[in-house]
């Protein structure tokens, strides 16, 4: 095990015993939800890996070491960090936190990285980041979709926000070579929405088909992970024509007040919000157990194969 990482006992004994791991990032935690809402989602996303037959791994930096599985304490002290203390980190930044002994918060690539560490080989998320409009003249492209062709973890998402550019994500992702596999329909999810008005370039019905492909690609030498969308539960979607002028709304907004870079995101979030009295946050809380829930089940039909 690489010296920088410390898995916690739970973890570890896991990890030991060849019972399957699920990876959990912690930006959700310290940048996604406001305090206390953000602990008590960490735990129920927690307590809904461990109900569905696997280990939770959350990950974050402290102290100069990249912690995979926090104890209920760890937990509640990240949860209770301001924002500004916590850095929200990627692939760029992974190794200065390290190096400056700061806290910090993975997002879905720099979960990936350690995720692969620790050998951990399944990793839930709420969504990835993808290509952001306007992208031909901002360069704006989530690491995010880099990450997913280097690090060989199957993240279980559902799907990009439907604040980006979802054609051209589709794009990037096809050219990386990163399989995009929608579980269980032909339509590509759209996070909030069941349907993106795409279709998916893959489908599978069963988590035991998803843990052979990722198998295969291993075997055959291809870099790289796996991305699986999978589509919020139907009660707690807010469907795609509701939410287009809502996302354009937010957007114009944005552009209209010079929002750009790494501030964009959490102001369009924060305005969807606003325009949906709530009903993305809850939408969010859901699909995230959700893709807890079937990360699980990837999980233990990798276990089963090993």
């Amino acid at each position: 095990m690489n010296p920088l990482i410390a898995l916690s006992p739970e973890v570890a004994q896991a990890r030991s015993q060849h019972r399957p791991v699920v990876a959990l990032e912690s930006t959700i935690i310290t940048h996604g939800m406001p305090w206390p809402q953000n602990l008590e989602m960490a735990r129920r996303v927690e307590a809904t890996v461990r109900e569905a037959g696997a280990t939770p791994a959350t990950i974050a930096i402290i102290g100069g070491r990249i912690r995979v599985g926090l104890d209920a304490e760890t937990l509640e002290q990240l949860a209770r960090t301001p924002q500004g203390e916590a850095m929200k980190l990627s692939r760029a930044d992974l190794a200065a936190c390290l190096a400056l002994g700061h806290t910090g918060a993975t997002t879905v690539a720099a979960t990936m990285i350690c995720a692969d560490l620790a050998g951990i080989a399944v990793f839930a998320t709420g969504g990835v980041g993808g290509v952001h409009r306007g992208a031909e003249t901002s360069f704006d492209i989530s690491a995010d979709l880099q990450e997913l062709a280097r690090s060989p973890v199957t993240v279980v998402a559902a799907g990009a926000k439907a604040i980006l550019d979802l054609p051209k994500t589709l794009e990037v992702l096809e050219t990386l070579g990163v399989p995009v596999i929608a579980f269980g329909q032909d339509q590509l999810p759209a996070f909030w929405s069941r349907d993106s008005g795409l279709p998916a370039p893959l489908r599978m019905d069963d988590p035991a088909q998803i843990a052979a492909a990722a198998r295969l690609r291993r075997d055959l030498g291809i870099d790289g992970g796996q991305l699986v969308v999978n589509p919020i539960p139907a009660e707690a979607e807010i469907p795609r024509a509701e939410m287009i002028p809502v996302v354009e709304q937010a957007l114009a907004e944005a552009e209209a007040q010079g929002i750009a870079a790494k501030a964009v995101t959490p102001f369009l979030l924060q305005r969807i919000f606003e325009l949906t009295e709530g009903r993305s946050l809850q939408a969010n809380v859901a699909l995230v157990l959700n893709n807890a829930r079937l990360a699980a089940r990837i999980a233990a039909a990798l276990a089963q194969a090993a």
